[in-house]
């Protein structure tokens, strides 16, 4: 009986694609240790990319309750994978999201899935920021909403500039968060602060 995984249709092209790919660089795909890889890679990438695949609803559940808390909730330390849609090479980091809720607050897990959802697709930080913070302001109803993401780039560190210790800080502030200059400060006090590199 064959190791090889069964794949469905929908693999199909993703593993031709990579074989030509990999077949680019001048490798013989017929060698043991590359006899599999289009089929991993192609497998890999539809993980890293569910994103799409994903809506918001089904990723909340209904988990918004009632709660009478009108001070800022901070979920902190989420890590997050995603792919540069530039170079289709990996960022990575955390992000801290705070919300000032308005009746209602959001499970907790239901953070870190919002994150997911939009992290594996691809993507630029700047707008995974933001989309996060809509999505979080639009389910729950909130007075205000602010994301910080920290995250380090593989397009900057392996490649182009190759600069390894460098990484970068984007924010989203929706509601009270803009105008408010009180909320907003209280929010970035108590978000952990960057390491230096150095």
């Amino acid at each position: 009986m064959s190791n090889t995984p069964i794949i469905t249709p929908d693999y199909k092209e993703n593993i031709d694609s990579y074989r030509q790919l990999i077949g680019s660089t001048g490798e013989d795909l017929n060698r043991p240790g590359l006899l599999d890889t289009p089929v991993r890679a192609a497998k890999a990438f539809s993980h890293l990319t569910q994103g799409y695949h994903q809506s918001l609803d089904e990723v909340v559940n209904d988990a918004v309750f009632p709660s009478t808390n009108r001070e800022l909730v901070l979920v902190q330390n989420i890590e997050f994978y995603s792919l540069c849609e530039h170079h289709m090479l990996p960022f990575y980091g955390v992000a801290h999201i705070g919300y000032l809720p308005n009746g209602h607050v959001l499970g907790l897990s239901k953070f870190a899935r919002i994150v997911d959802m939009f992290a594996r697709r691809l993507q630029i930080q700047e707008n995974l920021s933001e989309e996060v913070a809509q999505s979080i302001m639009n389910v729950t109803g909130c007075r205000g909403v602010a994301v910080v993401m920290d995250a380090s780039h593989m397009c900057m560190m392996m490649r182009g500039v190759n600069k390894q210790q460098s990484t970068t800080r984007s924010t989203a502030m929706l509601g009270e968060y803009l105008h408010d200059n009180q909320a907003r400060n209280e929010f970035l006090d108590a978000v952990p602060k960057r390491r230096p590199a150095f």
